[in-house]
């Protein structure tokens, strides 16, 4: 078996000091974030919380980075030092939330019931799992829907046997579209009785194009057992949950720091081979992507730095470059729009090897979606032509990015 290493800090930046140029309500965010405890953290809270903060700011970044639960943790020790008014909005947003995750677990618990009772394996993943085998604790982590891996041969039995709960797809695709969407989409929402967009069943991580391919199978037979609820339900190992968790804060560009508290919290509460999860990463074509988000965790939160990666980090000196400015979009709440073509450019920068780059470039220019079957309808016999409308979409977007950067100028 390999030997597992326990990570070791490295100094972080937003460790012991300010982030410079930062205003007090973020660094008090990162405080209240920080994964490392002891005398030192609360130190450094107490040590903002004399400074001028801007309690509707903090209320503002509490709220964006969807990390209100670890907020008011940190916050209820020094409640002499918080207006009355801030602690009690917190507290009242905590229990909602203790609540809502309750109850979001007991309906994950009815789904994995019913989908083993017609033999469909499945992944519970995010959600109430990460929580309950991450945070320790069901309230401490925001979520609002379940996410749930199957094999995309149990998608057809799955969404039959949902129709039992009363949870129905909430996208509706022909028959071709629907065979598309198996090879080239990862996830099919459904609307449950108390609300829209409710559970997400996942066949893949993220969506083909971006040529991040996992082993499916790979990740059931690794399955760990975890409990939730007094029930015992499968969940990734903590190799696999890593890169998992990576990749998924690469897509939306790390631009919450929930995502990354996430991260640290995995890294800090479980024993991880670090040794198999580079191995994994540089098969997958994801080193960068894992460099970027284990910098992001222990320049943010103190997250310690698993020394297996030293050699890559001095090896890349893009991936800190990058880190540097994703840590810098973090700062100011910026986000980057997921249909522009700077997002598409970021994403390849963010690949290490070149033959991803191209095969991420290729998937991307010929693999129509959602969008092109809604915008073009074309007759069965004539699906095929459905990757040339894909290129000429993305060539119209193009000229008209090009168009908006040339009268700026």
């Amino acid at each position: 078996m390999p030997q597992v290493t326990s990570a070791q800090p490295v100094g972080a930046v937003g460790g012991t000091s300010k982030l410079l140029g930062v205003g007090n309500e973020f660094n008090l965010l990162l405080a209240c974030c920080t994964v490392q405890a002891g005398p030192g953290r609360s130190e450094r809270i107490r040590s903002l919380l004399r400074g001028p903060i801007d309690w509707a700011e903090l209320s503002r970044l509490t709220e964006y980075h969807a990390v209100m639960p670890l907020v008011y943790r940190s916050l209820c020790g020094f409640a002499e030092d918080v207006p009355k008014l801030t602690l009690e909005r917190l507290r009242q947003a905590y229990q909602r939330n203790a609540q809502k995750n309750l109850w979001l677990t007991c309906e994950l618990i009815r789904i994995l019931d019913c989908l083993k009772s017609h033999g469909i394996a499945a992944i519970p993943y995010k959600g109430p799992v990460l929580a309950e085998t991450v945070y320790k604790e069901l309230a401490l982590r925001q979520f609002s829907d379940l996410d749930i891996l199957i094999r995309a041969a149990d998608l057809a039995c799955a969404r039959r046997a949902l129709r039992e709960l009363e949870y129905a797809p909430a996208t509706h695709l022909s028959e071709a579209e629907e065979c598309a969407y198996l090879a080239s989409g990862y996830e099919w929402t459904f609307d449950g009785p108390a609300g829209r967009n409710l559970l997400e069943m996942q066949w893949r991580i993220l969506p083909q194009f971006y040529s991040v391919d996992f082993d499916m199978d790979g990740f059931f037979h690794r399955a760990c057992i975890a409990e939730l609820g007094g029930t015992s339900v499968r969940t990734l190992s903590p190799e696999d949950l890593l890169l998992v968790l990576c990749v998924h804060a690469a897509k939306h560009v790390w631009g919450r720091l929930s995502w990354v508290c996430d991260i640290a919290e995995a890294i800090r509460s479980q024993a991880v081979d670090y040794a198999r999860v580079l191995q994994e990463a540089r098969a997958l074509g994801i080193e960068r992507i894992l460099a970027i988000t284990l910098w992001l965790g222990n320049e943010l939160l103190e997250s310690p730095f698993p020394s297996e990666f030293d050699e890559y980090r001095s090896n890349d000196p893009e991936a800190e470059r990058l880190g540097q400015e994703i840590r810098l979009m973090l700062v100011q709440t910026s986000e980057y729009d997921t249909e522009s073509a700077d997002y598409f450019r970021l994403m390849l920068r963010l690949r290490e090897r070149r033959q991803d780059k191209i095969r991420f470039l290729v998937r991307l220019a010929t693999t129509p979606s959602t969008g092109e079957w809604s915008a073009v309808r074309l007759p069965p016999s004539l699906f095929s032509l459905y990757p040339a409308v894909r290129l000429l979409r993305l060539a119209g977007r193009a000229i008209k990015t090009k168009k908006k950067s040339t009268k700026l100028v």
